[in-house]
């Protein structure tokens, strides 16, 4: 089986990666691309060339082939995972009409009055007006047909990331189920397109044949065309096997695909996922995205920019430790997590609330993040911990709201994404659910997941329980200290429980002030 590689590219929000697996869920090779994650026109905007994507990918397979000696023809098959809800016009001929515009992005279109009509009268009915509202506010096809008409006008597919590299990589219009995350018109419970009747069309200027067919996960989205071949060095012909979106992928390839495995991110968004059968959402009128195994669901709460909050730290704060690393010659996290290990387990009562960036999956629109309980015993190091703390506090209320929507109890806790890589952060992780912490055996979580998806599809492996047995394992497992997590039980429960009830009332004040958040 070793000399069955499975290629994978994951397009993230920092990087876009080349990946190739055996069938073993072994990390052969990897070439990496560092991204830069969007430029800004306008404040509050994020968009990137999707050109740049293409490039990029070129670049991460350039590094990958140069890194292996392998025969490419080994190459059995190959995916593509991307970030979430970034969206791609293309003209007739297949190219750009403009930046994407990144999932990132903060802009709002214009919304006058309720939805008219019948499915007004509904809407107003069953009081989701609001909901509509802001469903379209977040629409970046309304936003583009508003703003930019001519664009919308010579629009000819609108496509999201993973089906702008489909494309690319093919010459085809079609994306995976997986992968249909953002404000489009997507079935979320029946996964797939919106039947002509629904709502979404009427709402959005979106018409079917503006967009791709879609596959389910594991099936054949095309193969790759000799222009592809010879701008990426993959084989030509070589099999295009529908995958998910990152986070989707990231689940499976940590071995996530049951409902009582509790899926953390610690990535540029926080998340905790449970994979299940039945559609539930986590918060009312947020749907549960499609799973990287056909038929089943995503349960989502997501902190968003939530370990951007600890690059933020390095970045503001962590000069001494960046120079420190240089001289040494060490990656600077190794002194980061020293930093945090001078401090006890609470940070001697600084708490802190990681709602750094609203957004509609925060408790409202006016949230903004705090820190309280400061004292002169408080360092630099104790704002650091604070900050993982606060994370961690937040997905734990993420993990219990859950479970009471599901009726399933997470037993057991699967960590990915860059912050996973800190033995410190796992610990407290541990500490503050009271579980076990348990860090996957590749970081590449996401290429993984993706991986299974081609194992499967190509019938590598029977079946996704197979492949993910096969796949995936375990590496270090973080086990809870009883004395921490009975200091971190009661700060949760008597004081980070309370935290947003009590300075909500200021956060509007410090809103209707500033304008800010709008």
């Amino acid at each position: 089986m070793t000399e069955r590689y499975i290629l994978t590219i994951d397009n993230g929000t920092q990087s876009i990666r080349a990946l190739l697996f055996d069938g073993e869920g072994n990390l052969i090779g990897k070439g990496k691309q560092e991204l830069e994650p969007y430029f800004s026109a306008k404040p509050g905007w994020a968009e990137q060339h999707p050109e740049y994507y293409w490039e990029s990918l070129k670049s991460a397979c350039d590094k990958l082939w140069a890194s292996v000696d392998v025969d490419r023809t080994k190459i059995e098959g190959m995916s593509v995972t991307t970030q979430r809800g970034t969206v791609i016009n293309l003209d007739q001929q297949g190219r750009p009409l403009r930046p994407a515009i990144v999932w990132l992005d903060q802009r709002h279109a214009e919304i006058e009055g309720p939805v008219k009509g019948l499915w007004g009268v509904l809407f107003k009915i069953a009081r989701v007006g609001d909901v509509v509202k802001r469903f379209r506010e977040k629409s970046q096809a309304i936003w583009i047909k508003q703003n930019q008409p001519e664009i919308w006008q010579k629009t000819h597919k609108f496509l999201l990331l993973s089906g702008y590299l489909t494309y690319q990589l093919t010459g085809r219009y079609v994306d995976s189920v997986g992968c249909q995350v953002g404000y489009i018109p997507f079935d979320y419970k029946k996964l797939r397109w919106a039947a002509k009747s629904d709502w979404r069309w009427d709402v959005l200027p979106l018409t079917p044949d503006m967009l791709p067919e879609l596959v389910q996960p594991g099936d054949e989205l095309g193969r790759v065309t000799a222009q592809a071949a010879k701008h990426t060095g993959i084989p030509e012909g070589t099999r295009l096997i529908a995958s998910a979106s990152d986070k989707a992928c990231e689940i499976v390839g940590s071995g996530g695909h049951a409902p009582h495995i509790g899926c953390m991110s610690y990535g540029t968004t926080a998340t905790i996922n449970t994979t299940n059968k039945r559609y539930v959402e986590s918060i009312p009128y947020m749907p549960p995205y499609p799973s990287a195994i056909p038929k089943l669901f995503c349960s989502e709460i997501m902190i968003y920019r939530g370990f951007w909050m600890v690059s933020w730290f390095k970045k503001e704060f962590g000069h001494r430790e960046q120079k420190i690393a240089d001289e040494r010659g060490i990656e600077p996290e190794q002194l980061f997590d020293e930093l945090v290990n001078q401090v006890p387990a609470g940070s001697m009562g600084l708490m802190l609330q990681p709602y750094w960036s609203p957004g509609v999956r925060d408790p409202g629109p006016e949230a903004k993040g705090g820190i309280i309980g400061f004292g002169d015993v408080h360092t630099r190091a104790h704002i650091y911990r604070a900050i993982l703390e606060g994370l961690a506090y937040a997905l734990r209320e993420g993990k219990e709201r859950i479970e009471k929507r599901t009726g399933h109890k997470i037993t057991k806790l699967r960590v990915a994404g860059g912050g996973s890589q800190s033995d410190a952060a796992m610990q407290l992780t541990a500490d503050i659910f009271g579980i076990p912490a348990e860090r996957p055996h590749t970081y590449e979580t996401s290429g993984l997941g993706a991986a299974i998806d081609v194992a499967v599809g190509l019938g590598i492996h029977p079946d996704f329980d197979t492949a993910i047995s096969k796949m995936t394992r375990v590496g270090k497992v973080f086990e809870p200290n009883p004395d921490a997590v009975k200091k971190y039980d009661r700060l949760y429960k008597e004081v980070y429980l309370q935290m947003y009830n009590q300075l909500q009332p200021l956060y509007k004040s410090i809103r209707d002030i500033t304008g800010y958040p709008n």
